[in-house]
């Protein structure tokens, strides 16, 4: 009988290390790695010797960078997304088409079983089950962290856990920040951060991004394009959307812009401190929402923001593959039919200011807005509006008024 397999998300890092020969000890699998490339960069250098050694039988690196920024990072872009007014959701955005691509494999090699190193405490493990049982209910998830048979409760246990099965890589006790990075962002948790009180130690903390008040005393002008909401360009250069954050990661790093210190309420009912680095997400963002003032009407604008902050908040808790995530994003995707446009704006000391935007679906008339009388616009029309908007408001100070009277 053929033994049967499990595939492993694995980062190369010390707990999915150990957990390549935790899984061969208690499940007699044959583990299958899988490390899913979302632009983490040099992270990924040695992986396939690490993973061997560690007992893996093949190990697959599988590039979702373009995928991540197409069918992930743009519909949140569009929508404008942000959860809790601040978190960009770089880790959130990720998780689903990393299940996607664990499935694909799983599928492909016939796994019995997929397998995840996110702890009992965090977002991730709900991120990553909620997607694997949305694409393959069939397929059976273990988390090592919250089995009875995981006995290793620190990275000094897994070390010596590893030494025992004649793993020996190099990775120390000392602590760290907790990090996740893609394409888009750099998370950072534990140390200082865990007490709200303190202070990040920038110095120490950021990766991609110059403190703000050591950018250059001079500011840095910018111009973007975009069609039906996807951005095109940046400073005259077409490229795509991965090409284009990448751009803008080096361009808003160097200016300070894009650093959130955050305490969030995490999926599982705890608050959690992290800051995150997201230069090039952040002036997306905001380059985005420049150019739909331009072309979106209030209504249309008001109902887009409700829509923004529930995808948020449907991406932050992991129900990305469900019928109300798809709805949203066919409501969002009809918004930006007509946002095309060019934005242009200046980076200073980690501020993002607006220089002009024009489009050929401008919504905005100079003949309307004006101060002086325009061709368009008659003021005693005003006169109507008020009326019919004034009415409950004369209505209800007119009952106080009896009201007070029969006192």
């Amino acid at each position: 009988m053929a033994q049967e397999k499990v595939v492993l998300a694995y980062s190369g890092g010390l707990d999915t290390t150990a957990i390549i020969p935790w899984l061969k000890e208690n499940y007699g699998y044959e583990v299958i790695c899988c490390c899913i490339d979302c632009g983490q960069g040099e992270e990924l250098d040695g992986l396939s010797e690490r993973a061997k050694a560690s007992g893996a039988s093949k190990l697959y690196i599988e590039d979702i960078v373009d995928d991540f920024c197409d069918n992930y990072i743009v519909p949140c872009v569009q929508a404008g997304a942000i959860y809790e007014n601040k978190y960009l959701l770089g880790t959130a955005m990720a998780r689903p088409g990393i299940a996607a691509k664990l499935v694909e494999i799983a599928r492909k090699e016939g796994a019995v079983a997929i397998c995840h190193g996110a702890t009992g405490k965090g977002n991730d493990q709900i991120r990553f089950e909620l997607g694997i049982k949305a694409l393959a209910p069939d397929i059976k998830v273990i988390a090592p962290w919250r089995s009875d048979k995981w006995k290793l409760q620190s990275r000094q246990d897994e070390i010596d856990y590893c030494k025992a099965h004649g793993i020996n890589l190099p990775f120390s006790t000392d602590q760290s920040y907790s990090r996740d990075r893609n394409l888009w962002h750099i998370s950072h948790e534990g140390l200082e951060l865990e007490d709200p009180s303190q202070e990040p130690n920038y110095e120490h903390l950021l990766m991609l991004t110059t403190p703000p008040e050591k950018a250059p005393d001079k500011p840095e002008y910018v111009t973007m394009t975009f069609e039906k909401g996807v951005p095109t360009s940046v400073n005259g250069k077409k490229m795509k959307v991965s090409d284009i954050i990448k751009e803008l990661n080096e361009i808003g790093g160097r200016n300070g812009v894009g650093i959130v210190d955050i305490v969030e309420n995490r999926v599982v009912g705890m608050k959690s401190r992290g800051v995150y680095e997201t230069p090039g997400g952040t002036i997306l963002m905001e380059a985005h929402a420049q150019l739909e003032e331009l072309c979106l009407d209030r209504a249309t604008m008001e109902m887009k923001k409700e829509m923004g902050a529930k995808l948020a908040q449907v991406c932050y808790e992991g129900k990305w593959f469900t019928p109300l995530c798809d709805a949203i994003q066919a409501f969002v995707k009809s918004t930006q039919e007509y946002v095309t446009g060019e934005v242009k704006f200046k980076l200073y000391k980690g501020n993002i200011i607006k220089a002009g935007s024009t489009s050929p679906y401008s919504l905005y008339s100079e003949s309307l807005a004006s101060f002086t009388t325009g061709d368009l616009y008659d003021h005693h029309d005003a006169e109507g509006f008020i009326t019919l908007w004034g009415l409950p408001l004369k209505v209800r100070a007119m009952k106080l008024a009896e009201n007070q009277k029969t006192k």
